[in-house]
């Protein structure tokens, strides 16, 4: 049969790496140039792939709108293919709801050029693929994905000898999801620039042909051969269409395209007939010498994944749900800011960027743009939550006397909750148009304010604290007048919510105490070095560490909490560890330990540590780096000379709570170094788990066989658990992406809360001295012991990253009442995703996941949203009217809900 070579014209588009943005930006304007100009001049060349993101259409029309008629030509007439994708994201250090914003607003591009996304998996570069990707491609209409690494690679940039026996013995295969979905997946065997740069001289094509023919045909399932015509930044072949017909020429028995991705997946599904391999789940590249999975950029300038966890939290666990919430009331649900917002934190996205590996003006730019969504996204909460608190009726408040001053409290997670907030109350207010402003601040200043306490609607007292934050100044910005200035004279309130209904709010109050009753002792939750609440007891050892025993089954921790400090003379992309090197630990260090708060309703003890560490590697890591030497090989070491690092790290124990919050700070002086925190689990099990994108991953313990590289750290969203069959131990965290189990004996779970590095590393030298993450560090995790209900925990470690929104409102009337909930997501193993409005309808969307290995029920008898209710795909396109409130999901199944028309 002949065979037919598909050549594909491409670029792989970094937005930002080894440059900043903007030069290439720049670069990218003058490659869409040629591009457009060969279009023009050359109608043999027939299509150019745009490297699967959308992006790249606004940062090309941004400096070029003169050529978006042009543009919207070639696109118009599918010869330039667009999408899926909005950027090319890192998929695991991407939250699962920012995946299929970014598969969501790259199909709304394409559809507002009047054409169909491109209908192809497109992961060229990603450190990794997610497991659930065929299913949501597959929802998404997409049944074909195309990646470089994951699966045991063969080509550039891999690291694998050729000899090596293979995942899959073909570059195609079948790739499935926990749930079962399947798409034909195809590895770019021999990377995807296998087919750029092809000669037009005869005897040079035929050097070139011979070689790659030979290479492609090697792993080809099919006589249907992919040449990438492209790499990284690759300039325009603009006489590829001579070079098609030189090809043509030499090989009469091969079929030379100018190609497309979708033409070639089709030709493929025709033409296959061999039983291909499935692939199951994450494709990790765990097959390999554990080098080059790239890993290690979870943990490179953490500061960038704590600002991604932060914004990503906002739009999809806050903003979205209360601007839902508020939209049942009459607000108008703000699409064009959360796409705004939204593609404002995607920019951030590209795997060269929130990965942490690129050029430090590049990451500077990122903090920028971490701010601007953030900002966005503040904006949609204060908005939607000054339109509920301004219609919720707090008349009944009034019947507690002269000065009540009533706030609003709201959950926008997907779960009932108690748990700790803050709000804070003007008690007088006073505009600057009502006097001098220098005479206002003397009159707030000089107020004597009474004693406070909270109570809830029914006048019950609550547990909470209050502080007087003196005066402030704040200005309001009427919608019909210009601003209006004041000062006021606040305070702070801290109280324990009672239970809450999931997306729903309730109601308090703080008002004057004329009682003279002392808090009693007996509700302390503190005794010397031992916090203690109904669920758990935690002992707090010298050395800082501490020991936790779960009261619900008796299961004892011990030793959770040291830290752990080793040298890193490794890159940006892949720590390495001095060879010979012994890690230090606070293990053998006396803490100071001091109790910073005794409340009813919470304990607060601090410990610090004053530890030595080595101040950096030394000189020979310099001419190391200077000659290109790969990092395996480097003999660099750490000085001796060492600098005292202060480490604050303050634990706080809540009266209801299962888990055990834990804060740590430092200033980080030293360079060339890592820093984790350890949590010894003493279960025994050689499997553990770790949240990734719609699924709770199941990893083994030990890396594979042919795993040379010491560390096996991996990727983790929201929390790593390792647990049998009666108890388990859960750490969550807030933005710490990089863990690891230890082979110690004691199943121990590493968490990376800091990694120093001087270089980027990869193809040159690239210093980046800012990735040494000098300065100050803030850290969150939580331990949740658990019992037999593993679930629960996860819902915890959820709750852990979700704060609880507040306001303060006035005595009023209103057609809101002071307490409710919108749904509450039901179903044994059933985890909540997102509450959002789609914009095509209008119609309100629930989307949850299953993370049982068998099927479960969601249960939305308690759902209080007007409207019909569809299941949908992952595009949120309604499927199938649905006819009762109990929706059946499969094993690992994520289903969309659409409730409205």
């Amino acid at each position: 049969m002949k065979k037919t070579a598909h050549i594909i014209s491409h670029t792989h588009w970094d937005r930002e790496w080894y440059l900043p943005y903007e030069t290439h930006h720049m670069m990218l304007i003058k490659t869409m140039d040629t591009l457009l100009d060969t279009f023009e001049k050359d109608p043999e060349f027939k299509y150019y792939h745009l490297d699967g993101q959308t992006v790249l259409l606004e940062d090309y029309l941004e400096v070029r709108p003169d050529r978006k008629e042009l543009l919207e030509k070639v696109i118009k007439e599918g010869r330039l293919k667009i999408g899926p994708w909005y950027v090319l994201q890192d998929e695991f250090l991407t939250s699962s709801e920012s995946n299929i914003r970014n598969l969501q607003y790259g199909h709304k591009d394409a559809n507002n050029y009047g054409v169909e996304a491109c209908k192809i998996g497109y992961f060229p570069d990603s450190f990794g693929n997610m497991g659930q990707a065929p299913q949501i491609l597959k929802q998404a209409g997409i049944d074909a994905a195309a990646f470089g690494r994951g699966v045991k690679p063969t080509g550039f940039n891999n690291e694998v000898s050729a000899d090596d026996k293979f995942e899959s013995p073909y570059s195609e295969m079948y790739w499935e999801s926990p749930d079962g979905s399947k798409v034909l997946g195809i590895l770019f065997a021999n990377w995807y620039c296998n087919g750029m740069e092809i000669p037009t001289d005869e005897k040079e094509a035929k050097n070139y042909w011979s070689k790659r023919i030979d290479d492609a045909g090697k792993f080809a399932s099919t006589n249907n051969l992919l040449f990438l015509n492209g790499c990284d930044h690759q300039p325009i072949q603009t006489d590829l269409s001579e070079a098609i017909k030189m090809a043509k020429n030499i090989y009469s028995d091969i079929d030379f395209i100018h190609s497309n991705f979708e033409d070639y997946v089709n030709d493929l599904k025709s033409n296959i007939d061999k039983d291909l391999q499935i692939i199951k789940g994450e494709l990790r590249s765990q097959q390999t010498d554990g080098w080059y999975t790239l890993a290690n950029t979870a943990s490179s300038r953490v500061y960038l994944k704590q600002w991604n966890q932060l914004c990503q939290t906002l739009f999809e666990k806050v903003a979205e749900p209360i601007a839902t919430m508020a939209s049942q009331y009459g607000f108008e649900y703000p699409h064009h800011l959360f796409e705004y917002g939204w593609k404002s934190l995607m920019k951030n996205h590209p795997h060269d960027s929130i990965c942490g590996c690129s050029v430090d003006e590049v990451h500077r730019e990122m903090v920028a743009r971490f701010d601007k969504a953030k900002d966005v996204a503040k904006y949609i909460v204060n908005e939607s939550l000054t339109y509920i608190s301004s219609k919720i009726n707090t008349l009944k408040f009034k019947d507690l006397g002269e000065n009540v001053y009533p706030f609003l409290v709201l959950n926008t997670s997907g779960y009932d909750r108690k748990g700790l907030v803050k709000v804070e109350v003007d008690i007088v207010r006073k505009y600057f148009k009502e006097g001098h402003p220098n005479e206002i601040a003397k009159e707030m200043r000089n107020i004597k304010l009474p004693k406070f306490k909270v109570v809830d609607i029914n006048g019950n007292k609550i547990d909470s604290n209050t502080n007087d934050l003196g005066i402030k100044f704040g200005y309001d910005l009427p919608d019909d007048k210009f601003r209006q200035p004041y000062y006021s004279r606040l305070v702070s309130v801290e109280i324990e919510t009672n239970n809450i209904k999931s997306f729903g709010w309730d109601t308090y109050a703080l008002v004057e105490d004329d009682s003279n009753s002392i808090e009693n002792s007996i509700n302390s939750l503190i005794n010397e070095n031992i916090l203690e609440n109904e669920n758990i007891r935690v002992e707090i050892n010298e050395n800082g560490s501490i020991n936790i025993l779960d009261k619900n089954t008796s299961k004892a921790f011990k030793d959770l909490c040291i830290y752990e400090n080793t040298g890193d003379i490794g890159n940006e992309y892949i720590y390495k560890m001095p060879e010979g090197e012994t890690p230090l630990t606070t293990k053998e260090i006396k803490a100071n330990i001091n109790i910073k708060e005794d409340l009813p309703y919470k304990a607060v003890v601090e410990v610090i540590h004053k530890w030595d560490i080595p101040k950096s590697a030394d000189y020979l890591l310099d001419k190391e780096i200077e000659e290109v030497l790969e990092f395996k090989h480097r003999k660099a070491q750490r000085v001796k000379e060492t600098l005292q690092m202060e480490i604050k790290t303050t634990l706080t124990l809540e009266k209801s709570a299962k888990g055990l919050k834990i804060e740590s700070e430092f200033n980080n002086i030293c360079k060339d170094h890592r820093m984790r925190m350890l949590f010894n689990a003493d279960i025994e099990s050689n499997v553990h788990y770790a949240e990734s994108i719609f699924e709770v991953a199941k990893r083994n313990n030990i890396p594979h066989t042919s795993c040379e590289n010491p560390c096996n750290c991996q990727h983790q969203h929201t929390f790593v658990n390792i647990h049998d069959d009666n108890y388990g131990l859960t750490i969550a965290n807030k933005g710490l992406n990089e863990y690891e189990i230890l082979n110690n004996g004691r199943n121990t779970i590493a968490v990376t809360l800091l990694r120093s590095v001087r270089e980027l590393g990869d193809w040159g030298v690239f210093e980046t001295p800012e990735a040494q993450c000098l300065g100050n560090h803030k850290v969150e995790l939580e331990i949740i012991p658990h019992g037999k209900e593993v679930f629960d925990s996860y819902k915890e470690a959820h709750l852990f990253q979700i704060p609880i929104i507040s306001k303060q409102m006035s005595i009023q009337s209103g057609e809101i009442p002071r307490a409710n909930g919108l749904l509450n997501v039901e179903g044994y193993g059933i985890m909540w995703s997102t509450l959002k409005r789609e914009c095509k309808n209008g119609n309100n969307i629930l989307r949850v996941y299953n993370l049982n290995k068998e099927e479960t029920i969601l249960n939305l008898s308690s759902c209080i949203l007007l409207g019909d209710k569809y299941r949908a795909n992952i595009l949120e396109d309604k499927i199938q009217k649905i006819t009762e409130n109990k929706i059946h999901l499969r094993q690992s199944e994520i289903v969309t809900v659409s409730i409205g028309k």
